[in-house]
């Protein structure tokens, strides 16, 4: 009997350690975040989900204007276009929006399809965010942001005040990633 239980329990621990719900998902698309000055700060994943396009990020040694003890919000949104020419990022055209909204998750008519919550940034330049949106997709379909020219991410100066048109008064563009499908 001690010898059943005991290959029953080292089973279970092997099954356990091999699981799957252990292993991290594949991307189905990425984003190399840059910074104006054309440094690599950080990438982003999308993971397609039962719920929508999950995106995680994390980004290092940016946004020094951050005080020692303060979070920086910023304005962080899709781009129609996946192109970031720095400094300015402006080759990245307006947020996506296929549907032809308002800008901002607040706005009564509103939001774009590339309206995403706002962004903190650590006093050390650091930021993780993770965050699900069913108003884009990464399938052939009206909201899909692989559309003949691409789409990328925009981090902004300041915070979207969530209902401004066009951008939420979140300021300049100062880091950019081109959305590419995963390899």
């Amino acid at each position: 009997m001690h010898k059943c239980l005991g290959l029953v329990l080292s089973n279970l621990a092997i099954a356990a350690i091999a699981s799957p719900a252990f292993a991290q998902p594949v991307p189905d698309a990425v984003a190399e975040i840059r910074d104006a000055q054309g440094n690599a700060i950080g990438n982003a994943y999308f993971i397609s989900t039962p719920d929508g396009v999950q995106i995680q990020m994390r980004l290092e040694e940016f946004d020094s204007a951050v005080a020692e003890d303060e979070r920086g919000q910023h304005g962080f949104h899709i781009h129609e276009v996946g192109e970031c020419n720095p400094p300015d990022f402006m080759s990245a055209g307006s947020h996506f929006n296929p549907t032809g909204t308002a800008h901002g998750l607040l706005a009564p008519d509103g939001p774009h399809a590339g309206d995403l919550p706002n962004l903190w940034i650590e006093a050390d330049g650091s930021a993780d965010y993770s965050v699900t949106t069913n108003l884009i997709s990464l399938v052939p379909g009206e909201r899909n942001i692989f559309d003949a020219d691409g789409s990328s991410l925009v981090i902004h100066a300041t915070g979207d005040d969530y209902i401004t048109d066009p951008a939420g008064n979140s300021g300049d563009r100062i880091a950019c990633g081109v959305i590419v499908p995963a390899q």
